[in-house]
C-alpha cells in the first residue's frame, strides 16, 4: 500500500488536470495511469509533502527516476530539472512547428527534453497520431 493518501493523490492528479507535468501527455490518451511522481524523488531527500507530488507518465517518470539536475545541451551546464509544481511550462518549453517535438527554450527546459528522452521515437510517433486525431497538441499551448 502507498504512503500517499488517496485524497492527495486526487488533489494532485486535479491540480496536474490530469496531465504528465513534463511531456504534458492527457491521461485520457496514455496507456496505463499517471503516475504521481516525486519532484524532489525519496533518494535525493525528496518527501511525500504533496507540495513535491506531481503526475508523471510512466516514460516521463522512469527516464526521470532520480534525477533533480541534468546537463543543458547547448551550454553545457549543470541545471536543475524542471519542476512542474513550481514552474511554468510554456516558460521552459514548446512545441516544434509540427507539434511532435518538445523543444526546450531555456537551459532548464533544454536539461529536461535530454534527460527524461521527451522526444524518444515512440512519443514522437504517439504524438503525430494524436495531432490526427485532433487530441494534440493541449489547447492551453
Amino acid at each position: 500500500m502507498s504512503a500517499i493518501p488517496s485524497a492527495v493523490r486526487a488533489r494532485v492528479r486535479q491540480k496536474a488536470r490530469n496531465r504528465c507535468g513534463y511531456c504534458r501527455s492527457h491521461q485520457q490518451y496514455v496507456l496505463g495511469i499517471l503516475q504521481v511522481e516525486h519532484i524532489i524523488p525519496k533518494v535525493s531527500g525528496g518527501s511525500d509533502d504533496e507540495e513535491n507530488l506531481w503526475l508523471a507518465c510512466s516514460m516521463c517518470n522512469n527516464a526521470k527516476h532520480a534525477q533533480t539536475h541534468a546537463m543543458d545541451p547547448l551550454t553545457r551546464q549543470r541545471v536543475r530539472v524542471f519542476n512542474p509544481r513550481k514552474q511554468r511550462w510554456q516558460r521552459h518549453f514548446r512545441w516544434s512547428s509540427d507539434g511532435v517535438r518538445i523543444l526546450g527554450r531555456t537551459a532548464c527546459g533544454r536539461a529536461t527534453v535530454a534527460a527524461l528522452n521527451m522526444n524518444n521515437l515512440i512519443s514522437v510517433t504517439v504524438r503525430q497520431k494524436w495531432i490526427e486525431a485532433a487530441w494534440h497538441p493541449p489547447r492551453d499551448e
